[in-house]
């Protein structure tokens, strides 16, 4: 099951040792690389250093009532993990990146994105079509293995669209049984056939 971006946005985040919620999540924290949300950045009146980070590994669970931790030794500040300092300094955003194609087409804009919960990794893209192309479809669906490059503006996709060639789209016309090849004067239709 995938979970949308907002998903585990914005929900509280919940301490064994008291039973009360610590804090909240603010933001993912993904890295460019791998498309992997490595962290959740959170807000709360609770926390002692600003900005706090959640990381993955220490999320027990994921329940109704919210993120579920041991408690709040598990928040951590952006200078802790050189890993996860280099991540937050690139400030990557996945939404309104504009999405191409290895031909260099626009594709359109990245508006939400669905995640594995149990990797958190990003799985699906969902694009916004340009005005003059979402006549035909508002938004693509772009899947994580179509992905070739991703970049500080734009994410380009292996985007195989193929169209039929002309003549497979063109309507076929309707051949009625009933009427000739080539159509016939109401004269020659009267006419008797002719006797050798």
């Amino acid at each position: 099951m995938l979970f949308p971006s907002d998903r585990l946005i914005n929900i509280p985040v919940m301490g064994l040792q008291t039973g009360s919620e610590l804090a909240r999540t603010k933001s993912a924290l993904i890295d460019p690389r791998n498309l992997k949300i490595v962290a959740y950045e959170l807000i709360g009146h609770r926390l002692e250093q600003q900005p706090s980070l959640l990381l993955i590994e220490d999320i027990r669970e994921i329940s109704d009532i919210g993120i579920i931790i041991d408690s709040s030794d598990e928040f951590i500040g952006v200078e802790d993990v050189i890993k996860i300092h280099e991540i937050y300094d690139l400030h990557f955003s996945v939404f309104d990146k504009i999405v191409k194609d290895e031909k260099n087409n626009k594709l359109g804009k990245v508006i939400d994105y669905s995640m594995e919960p149990s990797s958190f990794v990003i799985k699906q893209l969902i694009v916004k079509r340009p005005l003059l192309k979402s006549f035909s479809d508002t938004e693509l669906v772009i899947d994580r293995t179509q992905i070739i490059e991703v970049n500080d503006t734009t994410i380009i996709i292996n985007h195989d669209e193929r169209e039929p060639a002309p003549a497979e789209r063109a309507v076929k016309a309707f051949a009625n049984p009933f009427r000739g090849t080539s159509p016939q004067s109401e004269a020659t239709r009267l006419r008797p056939p002719e006797q050798s």
